[in-house]
Protein backbone atom coordinates (compact mmCIF):
# COMPACT_ATOMS: atom_id res chain seq x y z
CA UNK A 1 0.00 0.00 0.00
CA UNK A 2 1.48 3.24 -0.65
CA UNK A 3 2.49 5.55 1.84
CA UNK A 4 -0.73 8.11 0.27
CA UNK A 5 -3.26 5.65 1.61
CA UNK A 6 -1.27 4.82 4.70
CA UNK A 7 -1.67 8.90 5.56
CA UNK A 8 -5.17 8.43 4.47
CA UNK A 9 -5.68 5.52 6.92
CA UNK A 10 -4.28 7.11 9.69
CA UNK A 11 -6.04 10.03 9.27
CA UNK A 12 -9.80 8.27 8.90
CA UNK A 13 -8.93 6.66 12.56
CA UNK A 14 -8.29 9.77 13.77
CA UNK A 15 -11.08 10.44 12.63
CA UNK A 16 -13.14 7.89 14.13
CA UNK A 17 -13.93 5.90 11.35
CA UNK A 18 -14.71 1.96 12.48
CA UNK A 19 -12.05 0.05 11.66
CA UNK A 20 -13.99 -1.92 9.04
CA UNK A 21 -15.32 1.06 7.15
CA UNK A 22 -11.47 2.38 6.88
CA UNK A 23 -10.43 -1.11 5.56
CA UNK A 24 -13.20 -0.95 2.96
CA UNK A 25 -12.79 2.18 1.91
CA UNK A 26 -8.64 1.67 1.89
CA UNK A 27 -9.35 -1.43 -0.52
CA UNK A 28 -11.88 -0.22 -2.42
CA UNK A 29 -9.28 3.17 -3.37
CA UNK A 30 -6.02 0.64 -3.93
CA UNK A 31 -8.33 -1.20 -6.19
CA UNK A 32 -8.68 1.89 -8.40
CA UNK A 33 -5.69 3.13 -8.15
CA UNK A 34 -4.23 -0.11 -9.33
CA UNK A 35 -6.40 -0.44 -12.22
CA UNK A 36 -6.09 2.76 -13.27
CA UNK A 37 -2.21 3.38 -12.50
CA UNK A 38 -2.54 6.79 -11.90
CA UNK A 39 -1.09 8.73 -8.78
CA UNK A 40 -3.60 9.08 -5.49
CA UNK A 41 -2.81 12.74 -4.94
CA UNK A 42 -4.01 13.52 -8.54
CA UNK A 43 -6.56 11.35 -8.77
CA UNK A 44 -7.73 12.35 -5.33
CA UNK A 45 -5.97 15.21 -4.16
CA UNK A 46 -3.78 16.29 -1.00
CA UNK A 47 -4.29 13.55 1.18
CA UNK A 48 -5.17 16.01 3.85
CA UNK A 49 -8.10 17.67 2.35
CA UNK A 50 -9.53 14.26 0.54
CA UNK A 51 -9.86 12.75 4.26
CA UNK A 52 -11.47 15.90 5.20
CA UNK A 53 -13.87 15.46 2.82
CA UNK A 54 -14.40 11.75 3.75
CA UNK A 55 -15.08 12.41 7.14
CA UNK A 56 -17.08 15.66 6.56
CA UNK A 57 -19.32 13.53 4.12
CA UNK A 58 -19.72 10.98 6.81
CA UNK A 59 -23.07 10.89 8.73
CA UNK A 60 -23.46 11.05 12.15
CA UNK A 61 -23.73 7.71 14.04
CA UNK A 62 -26.78 6.41 14.83
CA UNK A 63 -27.42 4.73 18.19
CA UNK A 64 -28.39 1.14 16.76
CA UNK A 65 -30.75 0.79 20.05
CA UNK A 66 -32.64 3.42 19.51
CA UNK A 67 -33.05 3.79 15.59
CA UNK A 68 -36.02 2.89 14.35
CA UNK A 69 -35.14 0.36 11.37
CA UNK A 70 -37.81 -0.16 8.54
CA UNK A 71 -37.68 -2.67 6.02
CA UNK A 72 -38.91 -1.84 2.42
CA UNK A 73 -39.22 -2.47 -1.44
CA UNK A 74 -39.89 -0.79 -5.06
CA UNK A 75 -39.64 -2.26 -8.34
CA UNK A 76 -36.76 -0.79 -10.67
CA UNK A 77 -39.74 1.68 -12.22
CA UNK A 78 -40.25 3.39 -8.52
CA UNK A 79 -37.11 2.49 -6.36
CA UNK A 80 -35.02 6.05 -7.15
CA UNK A 81 -38.47 8.20 -7.05
CA UNK A 82 -38.97 6.25 -3.79
CA UNK A 83 -35.07 6.66 -2.49
CA UNK A 84 -35.68 10.34 -3.04
CA UNK A 85 -38.56 11.22 -1.28
CA UNK A 86 -37.79 8.85 1.67
CA UNK A 87 -34.18 9.85 2.12
CA UNK A 88 -35.92 13.41 1.93
CA UNK A 89 -37.72 11.93 4.96
CA UNK A 90 -34.40 10.94 6.98
CA UNK A 91 -34.17 7.32 6.06
CA UNK A 92 -30.82 6.05 5.49
CA UNK A 93 -30.57 2.72 3.45
CA UNK A 94 -28.06 0.45 5.60
CA UNK A 95 -28.05 -2.46 3.27
CA UNK A 96 -30.61 -4.50 0.66
CA UNK A 97 -31.03 -7.59 1.96
CA UNK A 98 -31.49 -11.07 0.56
CA UNK A 99 -35.59 -10.64 -0.80
CA UNK A 100 -33.93 -7.35 -2.22
CA UNK A 101 -35.52 -4.63 0.28
CA UNK A 102 -34.20 -1.92 1.31
CA UNK A 103 -33.37 -2.22 5.17
CA UNK A 104 -32.86 1.36 6.47
CA UNK A 105 -33.06 3.62 9.59
CA UNK A 106 -33.81 7.11 10.88
CA UNK A 107 -31.58 8.51 14.01
CA UNK A 108 -33.92 9.98 16.12
CA UNK A 109 -32.68 12.23 18.08
CA UNK A 110 -30.33 13.62 15.35
CA UNK A 111 -32.52 12.98 11.61
CA UNK A 112 -30.95 14.21 8.76
CA UNK A 113 -31.86 14.23 5.03
CA UNK A 114 -29.86 11.52 2.50
CA UNK A 115 -29.36 11.22 -1.67
CA UNK A 116 -28.86 7.90 -3.20
CA UNK A 117 -28.13 7.05 -6.92
CA UNK A 118 -28.72 3.62 -8.49
CA UNK A 119 -25.79 2.31 -10.97
CA UNK A 120 -25.12 -1.46 -12.99
CA UNK A 121 -23.09 -3.40 -11.37
CA UNK A 122 -20.15 -3.40 -13.07
CA UNK A 123 -16.85 -1.82 -12.96
CA UNK A 124 -16.40 -3.53 -9.67
CA UNK A 125 -14.68 -1.81 -6.91
CA UNK A 126 -13.47 0.78 -9.10
CA UNK A 127 -16.73 2.50 -9.39
CA UNK A 128 -17.30 2.59 -5.41
CA UNK A 129 -13.25 4.38 -6.06
CA UNK A 130 -14.87 6.79 -8.80
CA UNK A 131 -17.76 7.72 -6.56
CA UNK A 132 -15.92 8.02 -3.38
CA UNK A 133 -14.22 11.38 -3.80
CA UNK A 134 -17.94 13.30 -4.05
CA UNK A 135 -18.74 11.56 -0.71
CA UNK A 136 -20.44 8.24 -2.12
CA UNK A 137 -20.64 4.91 -0.29
CA UNK A 138 -22.16 2.03 -1.45
CA UNK A 139 -25.09 0.52 0.74
CA UNK A 140 -26.68 -2.29 -0.76
CA UNK A 141 -26.81 -4.79 -4.72
CA UNK A 142 -29.53 -6.21 -5.81
CA UNK A 143 -29.39 -8.22 -9.05
CA UNK A 144 -27.53 -5.80 -11.64
CA UNK A 145 -27.96 -2.71 -9.65
CA UNK A 146 -25.43 -1.35 -7.13
CA UNK A 147 -26.94 1.19 -4.79
CA UNK A 148 -24.95 4.58 -3.18
CA UNK A 149 -25.46 6.74 -0.45
CA UNK A 150 -24.34 10.06 1.35
CA UNK A 151 -25.75 12.70 3.85
CA UNK A 152 -27.67 15.45 1.86
CA UNK A 153 -25.46 17.64 3.94
CA UNK A 154 -22.59 17.14 1.47
CA UNK A 155 -24.47 18.69 -0.89
CA UNK A 156 -26.53 21.39 0.86
CA UNK A 157 -25.00 21.81 4.36
CA UNK A 158 -27.02 21.99 7.81
CA UNK A 159 -30.38 22.52 5.51
CA UNK A 160 -29.96 18.81 5.76
CA UNK A 161 -30.84 18.51 8.77
CA UNK A 162 -34.50 17.69 10.12
CA UNK A 163 -36.19 19.14 12.60
CA UNK A 164 -39.70 17.33 12.42
CA UNK A 165 -39.50 14.18 10.08
CA UNK A 166 -42.63 12.63 8.94
CA UNK A 167 -44.07 9.40 10.13
CA UNK A 168 -42.76 6.04 8.59
CA UNK A 169 -45.20 4.86 5.56
CA UNK A 170 -48.24 2.99 6.31
CA UNK A 171 -46.89 0.47 3.71
CA UNK A 172 -43.70 -1.10 2.52
CA UNK A 173 -43.92 -2.00 -0.99
CA UNK A 174 -43.84 0.39 -3.65
CA UNK A 175 -44.88 -1.18 -7.12
CA UNK A 176 -46.00 0.75 -10.34
CA UNK A 177 -48.67 -0.69 -12.37
CA UNK A 178 -45.68 -1.07 -15.21
CA UNK A 179 -44.38 -3.71 -12.52
CA UNK A 180 -47.70 -5.28 -12.55
CA UNK A 181 -47.98 -5.02 -16.27
CA UNK A 182 -44.88 -6.70 -16.88
CA UNK A 183 -45.39 -9.24 -14.53
CA UNK A 184 -48.93 -9.82 -15.82
CA UNK A 185 -47.24 -10.48 -19.76
CA UNK A 186 -44.49 -12.75 -18.44
CA UNK A 187 -47.03 -15.06 -16.68
CA UNK A 188 -49.27 -14.88 -19.93
CA UNK A 189 -46.02 -15.38 -22.51
CA UNK A 190 -45.92 -18.75 -20.40
CA UNK A 191 -49.62 -19.86 -20.17
CA UNK A 192 -50.33 -19.21 -23.52
CA UNK A 193 -47.23 -21.04 -25.22
CA UNK A 194 -48.08 -24.05 -22.73
CA UNK A 195 -51.52 -24.19 -24.61
CA UNK A 196 -50.35 -23.79 -28.17
CA UNK A 197 -47.34 -26.38 -28.01
CA UNK A 198 -49.27 -28.76 -26.17
CA UNK A 199 -50.21 -31.91 -29.09
CA UNK A 200 -54.16 -32.79 -29.11
CA UNK A 201 -53.50 -36.00 -27.32
CA UNK A 202 -52.00 -34.39 -24.17
CA UNK A 203 -48.57 -35.30 -24.44
CA UNK A 204 -46.53 -34.05 -21.59
CA UNK A 205 -43.17 -33.62 -23.65
CA UNK A 206 -45.28 -30.74 -25.85
CA UNK A 207 -46.49 -28.99 -22.95
CA UNK A 208 -43.23 -28.89 -21.20
CA UNK A 209 -41.61 -28.17 -24.54
CA UNK A 210 -44.29 -24.94 -24.33
CA UNK A 211 -43.57 -24.40 -20.69
CA UNK A 212 -39.99 -23.80 -21.89
CA UNK A 213 -40.79 -21.54 -25.07
CA UNK A 214 -42.73 -19.53 -22.65
CA UNK A 215 -40.32 -19.13 -20.25
CA UNK A 216 -37.65 -18.05 -22.78
CA UNK A 217 -40.24 -15.63 -24.16
CA UNK A 218 -40.73 -14.25 -20.42
CA UNK A 219 -37.61 -13.98 -19.83
CA UNK A 220 -36.70 -11.88 -22.75
CA UNK A 221 -39.62 -9.69 -21.76
CA UNK A 222 -37.96 -9.12 -18.77
CA UNK A 223 -34.38 -8.47 -20.79
CA UNK A 224 -36.07 -6.04 -22.90
CA UNK A 225 -37.70 -4.20 -19.95
CA UNK A 226 -34.02 -4.35 -18.23
CA UNK A 227 -32.29 -2.44 -21.69
CA UNK A 228 -34.93 -0.02 -21.36
CA UNK A 229 -34.67 1.12 -18.16
CA UNK A 230 -30.91 0.76 -18.44
CA UNK A 231 -30.81 3.28 -21.10
CA UNK A 232 -33.42 6.01 -19.40
CA UNK A 233 -31.15 6.00 -16.23
CA UNK A 234 -29.88 9.39 -15.45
Amino acid sequence: MSAYLDELQALLREGGVPADQIEATIADLASYVAETGGDPEEEFGPVGEFAGRLLAARAPEADATDATEWRWTADIFTDRRMLARLGDQGWEIDRVDHLGRFVSHRDPERPQRWEYRRELSIGGSALAARLAPEGWEPCGTWVYYRYFKRPRAASVGPAAQLDSPPAAPGRSVFFSRRFYLVLAVAVLAVVVSAILWEPSDGDEPGFLAGMAVGGVLAIAALAAVWLWTARRRP
